[in-house]
C-alpha cells in the first residue's frame, strides 16, 4: 500500500509536486510559492494548456525549475460544487499521473484534515495493484510512486482522520485480492482459511465444514457443492465492538451475508465458454463481507456486528444436482431446483435462514453477484437495492451517495411470487426471464424470517473491465466503503 504522511504546506525541496486547483482560483500560497520558484514555468504552461482547473482536468510540467521533477496541476472544478468525492478523485489522478515518481507531495490553498484524508484516500484506492501472478514485468513498467505526503495545515487531524480511512482502504484492498485470486487457488477451504487471518484484527472466526453443514441441514447450500470435488464451508465472523471487554451491547447485533461461490461453472446448466473465465469473482459478495469485517475491525468500530459468508464451488460431474431435483433448505422450506446456474440464491437462503436464527439480528444485509438480469437493467452504474424496510433503503442510498458506491432501489411485489410457483416443491429457484433480479430477490425474501433485511444483486460492480478515478482495472470491492459508511453514520454506540 502507498505509504502516507501529512506535512505543514512548504515548497519541496526536490521531488514532484502536485497542485490541487479549483475553477477560476488565482496563484496563492504554495502554488505561487512554486510558480516563483521555477520562473513562472508553472504560469505559463497554465496559460498554453489552458488549464482552469475544471474538475478532472490535468497539466503535467516536467522539469519546471526550483530542483521539482515534475508539476502536476488537478482541477477540483468550481469551490461550490466541491465533495469528498472530488479530493477522492484528485488523489486518484494524482496516484496515476505520477505513477513513475518515487514520492509526491500534495498541495491545495487549504486542505482541512477531512480533505487531506479524502486525497489520501482516492491515491491509495487508484494504487492498488494485484500482480502476484507476474513474473515477466519490465522494470519500467513498474510504478515507483511509494510515499504521498499531503500539505494541510491540520496534520494531526487529518492523520487521525487518516486512521479511519485507512482501515477502509484495507478492507477494500482485502477483497480485491480474495476477488482477484484464481479459482485453482481460492477454492471454498482456502478462503475460509484467508478469512481466519481476521482474528489477528480481534475478529472471532468460526469455519464450518462439510461435516457441520450436513449435521445442521444446509440442504440447499449442499445441493450447490455437490458437483464439486472441493468441499463447501461456511465462515462466520464476529467483531464485539459494542460488547467487548464484558460491555453489554444496548442493540442487537448487525448481520452481513455473502454468496461465496468460488467458481460458478453453471453446473449441469452450464454457461457458454467464451465469458466463463469471469465466474472465478463469483464469489464478491463474499469478498466484501470478509473486507467489510477486516475495515470495522481495523477502524475498531464501536457496533456488534457478525458475517457470515456460504462458500461453494458450482461444478458439472456425476454428482452434480440435475434440473428437476428437489432440495430440503435448512428452514424446512422445499425448492425445486429447476436452473442449476442458478445457485447463488440457494447458498443465500440457508445460511440467512441460519443467521436469524442463531444471532436475532437488527437487521439483514446480502450481497451477491446473483443476476445478469440486473446488468441489463442498471448497467455498471448501480448496484440493485431490494429491500422490506423503507428505512434500511433509504441509510443505504445515502451511503451509496457519500461513497460513490452507489445503489438504486428495486421493487418487491408479491405478483412477482407466482412465477416462482412450483408444481411440486413450496417454490422453485428460477421464475424466467422477465423480472429476472426481482424474482431471485422475491426468492431469498422467503428465507427473510420478519427481519428487516436488503439484498444488493452487485453482479455489474463486482469487476471494472477499465480503469476509473479510483478503481483500477479489475476488483472493485464494491460495498466495503458502502457497508462501512452505512455503519458509521447509523448504527455505532
Amino acid at each position: 500500500m502507498l505509504d502516507i504522511a501529512f506535512a505543514k504546506p512548504a515548497l519541496p525541496k526536490s521531488g514532484a509536486l502536485a497542485l490541487l486547483v479549483h475553477e477560476g482560483e488565482r496563484p496563492s500560497g504554495l502554488w505561487q510559492q512554486a510558480d516563483e520558484a521555477t520562473g513562472g514555468a508553472i504560469s505559463r504552461a497554465f496559460e498554453v494548456a489552458e488549464f482552469t482547473g475544471g474538475k478532472g482536468k490535468t497539466c503535467v510540467i516536467l522539469a519546471p525549475g526550483a530542483n521539482l521533477t515534475r508539476v502536476l496541476a488537478v482541477g477540483l472544478g468550481k469551490p461550490a460544487d466541491v465533495t469528498a468525492k472530488v479530493f477522492e478523485e484528485a488523489g486518484g489522478a494524482v496516484a496515476t499521473n505520477l505513477s513513475q515518481e518515487p514520492s509526491a507531495a500534495v498541495a491545495n490553498s487549504a486542505l482541512d484534515a477531512g480533505q487531506a484524508a479524502d486525497v489520501a484516500l482516492g491515491a491509495v484506492l487508484r494504487a492498488y495493484r494485484f500482480d502476484r501472478y507476474r513474473t515477466r514485468e519490465k522494470p519500467e513498467d513498474l510504478p515507483k510512486l511509494a510515499k504521498l505526503t499531503v500539505l494541510t495545515a491540520e496534520t494531526a487531524k487529518a492523520r487521525t482522520a487518516w486512521e479511519r480511512a485507512e482501515a477502509a482502504a484495507k478492507g477494500v484492498f482485502l477483497t480485491r485480492d480474495l476477488v482477484s485470486e484464481p479459482a485453482n487457488v481460492l477454492h471454498p477451504a482456502e478462503m475460509a482459511e484467508r478469512c481466519g487471518q481476521l482474528t489477528e484484527l480481534g475478529v472471532k472466526v468460526d469455519i464450518f465444514g462439510l461435516k457441520e453443514l450436513t449435521k445442521l441441514g444446509f440442504g440447499a447450500l449442499l445441493g450447490v457443492a455437490k458437483g464439486s470435488a472441493n468441499e463447501p464451508r461456511m465462515v462466520v465472523m464476529s467483531w464485539s465492538g459494542a460488547s467487548g471487554n464484558g460491555r453489554k451491547a444496548k442493540d442487537k447485533p448487525i448481520v452481513f451475508v455473502g454468496k461465496g461461490v468460488t467458481f460458478d461453472t453453471g453446473g449441469i446448466s452450464i454457461k457458454p465458454a467464451a465469458g466463463m473465465e469471469d465466474m472465478k469473482w463469483d464469489m464478491a459478495g463474499a469478498g466484501t463481507v470478509i473486507g467489510l469485517m477486516a475495515a470495522l475491525a481495523g477502524r475498531k468500530a464501536k457496533v456488534d456486528a457478525i458475517g457470515l459468508v456460504g462458500l461453494v464451488e458450482n461444478m458439472p460431474s456425476s454428482t452434480a444436482q440435475r434440473p428437476g431435483d428437489v432440495v430440503t433448505s435448512y428452514s424446512g422450506q422445499t425448492i425445486e431446483v429447476i436452473n442449476t446456474d442458478a445457485e447463488g440464491r440457494l447458498v443465500l437462503a440457508d445460511v440467512i435462514w441460519y443467521a436469524q436464527q442463531k444471532y436475532d439480528p437488527r437487521f439483514i444485509i446480502d450481497l451477491a453477484t446473483l443476476t445478469g438480469a440486473i446488468i441489463i437493467g442498471l448497467g455498471h452504474e448501480y448496484a440493485g437495492l431490494f429491500s422490506n424496510d423503507d428505512g434500511l433503503s433509504q441509510r443505504l442510498t445515502a451511503a451509496g451517495l457519500a461513497t460513490g458506491e452507489r445503489v438504486w432501489r428495486m421493487p418487491l411485489d408479491e405478483a412477482y411470487d407466482k412465477q416462482i410457483k412450483s408444481d411440486i416443491a413450496d417454490m422453485k429457484n428460477v421464475g424466467g426471464r422477465p423480472g429476472g433480479s426481482i424474482t431471485a430477490a422475491q426468492f431469498i425474501q422467503r428465507f427473510v424470517n420478519g427481519k428487516p433485511w436488503a439484498h444488493l444483486d452487485i453482479a455489474g460492480m463486482a469487476w471494472a473491465t477499465k480503469d476509473s478515478a479510483v478503481i483500477p482495472k479489475g476488483a472493485t470491492a464494491f460495498g466495503v466503503r458502502l457497508l462501512d459508511r452505512l455503519v458509521a453514520d447509523n448504527y455505532e454506540s
